[in-house]
């Protein structure tokens, strides 16, 4: 039989725990009885990863430029210095705050544009690791062909990476196939020599360009290392001629001096493969006569690239019409109205998705002329021109 004492303790440890339930059962009662205070709206800030080096690792770029999460942490550090790059040329309200920056300029930065940075200048080591050293080679600049659609962002883009190159002490040349336009004559000759053909009355279309000039300026950016000497780079005006566009005066183009380190030779149809008269043909009975001068693409411009950036449209390329009339009305306030009106844009763009249709299958397939396997990197956007989170992989000729 349990003491006296023993039977005392077992009361009051039941007296406590009936107060205990009866003050829980008080005070549910309570606030079920008070009126309930209404949830002030607020807007949700986007969750972070809980650092920051897990936030970088989650572009969905990761994979497809062999960036590794232990490579991230031992280069935090210039991965936020180069951010700070980015935020001010991209002009953010905050260079050193990052925690003010909206969740499309954070992904824009540490997910879209670093990962290609660091992509490229590890193809340029790699580049300089494999050639032999004192040859010529050895000293010639990495060429980086950057296939994207029109108006995707990719003139944001090179300018980017020029400025993140040139923030770690590299020097970049970027040119475009629009620098290398026929003169606004050569433009009207060839559409009096095609008279009927849509894809070949305006700049845009393979035979519009002037190879000739390409070659020579690709020539001389690869070849003319010697310290100190000045390459005029060509630049073509497309507000002229009421937005038929124009080569401007020599007077007016930029030059870069030697040696140079990276050259971003960018353009929609760079790299595009002609796919035979037959198959021309059954897209559109114009393309033929562009697939022919396409031809000759392949020898004069595209084997200058070592390395490729294909950009793609996660949604095909109708969402061209949209960033072309936004690019053309950005164009038609710099310069005082000089440029295409909306219903020219339209017109325009319509003489290019024949070309899209007949030769992007191919880039997907294989990727451009002479591209090497671990040398192509594909980027996935959509039609906001943000990153795709799910990355369509390289061509799956050199996957």
């Amino acid at each position: 039989m349990r003491s006296k004492l023993e039977r005392a303790r077992e009361r009051e440890r039941k007296k406590r725990k009936k107060k205990m339930e009866d003050r829980h059962s008080l005070e549910t009662t309570n606030q079920n009885l008070s009126p309930r205070k209404k949830k002030t709206p607020t807007s949700k800030k986007p969750s972070l990863p809980k650092t920051q080096t897990e936030f970088i690792a989650a572009s969905p770029l990761l994979p497809s430029t062999g960036i590794t999460l232990p490579q991230i942490s031992s280069n935090l550090q210039e991965w936020i210095s180069l951010s700070k790059t980015l935020a001010k040329s991209l002009k953010f309200d905050s260079e050193d705050d990052r925690s003010s920056w909206s969740e499309s300029q954070r992904s824009r930065v540490f997910h879209y544009y670093l990962p290609i940075f660091f992509w490229i200048r590890a193809q340029l080591e790699d580049k300089r690791e494999s050639s032999s050293s004192g040859s010529s080679s050895s000293s010639c600049p990495l060429v980086v062909g950057i296939q994207a659609p029109q108006g995707c962002g990719k003139t944001t883009l090179v300018a980017e990476l020029e400025e993140l190159l040139a923030a770690v002490g590299l020097k970049a040349a970027s040119v475009s196939v629009d620098d290398f336009y026929l003169t606004f004559g050569g433009q009207q000759k060839l559409a009096d020599e095609f008279k009927g053909n849509p894809l070949l009355e305006l700049r845009g279309n393979a035979g519009s360009h002037d190879l000739e000039l390409g070659s020579k300026t690709l020539e001389k950016l690869v070849k003319g290392q010697e310290n100190g000497k000045e390459i005029l780079l060509p630049r073509y005006d497309k507000s002229l001629h009421s937005g038929r566009g124009d080569r401007a005066p020599e007077s007016a183009w930029p030059s870069v001096s030697t040696p140079i380190d990276v050259v971003l030779f960018e353009g929609w149809m760079l790299g595009f493969r002609p796919v035979g008269e037959e198959a021309a043909a059954a897209v559109s009975p114009h393309l033929p006569a562009v697939d022919n001068f396409l031809k000759e693409y392949g020898g004069a411009w595209d084997s200058w690239c070592d390395s490729w950036l294909m950009i793609r449209a996660t949604n095909g390329p109708s969402c061209v019409y949209n960033w072309r009339l936004q690019a053309e009305r950005q164009l038609r306030e710099a310069t005082g109205g000089k440029g295409m009106t909306d219903e020219q844009v339209a017109d325009f763009v319509d003489r290019f998705l024949p070309a899209y249709s007949a030769y992007l299958p191919g880039s997907a397939e294989l990727g451009p002329p002479g591209s090497q396997k671990g040398k192509v990197l594909v980027v996935g956007v959509e039609d906001d021109r943000s990153l795709s989170r799910a990355q369509p992989g390289p061509p799956r000729g050199l996957a």
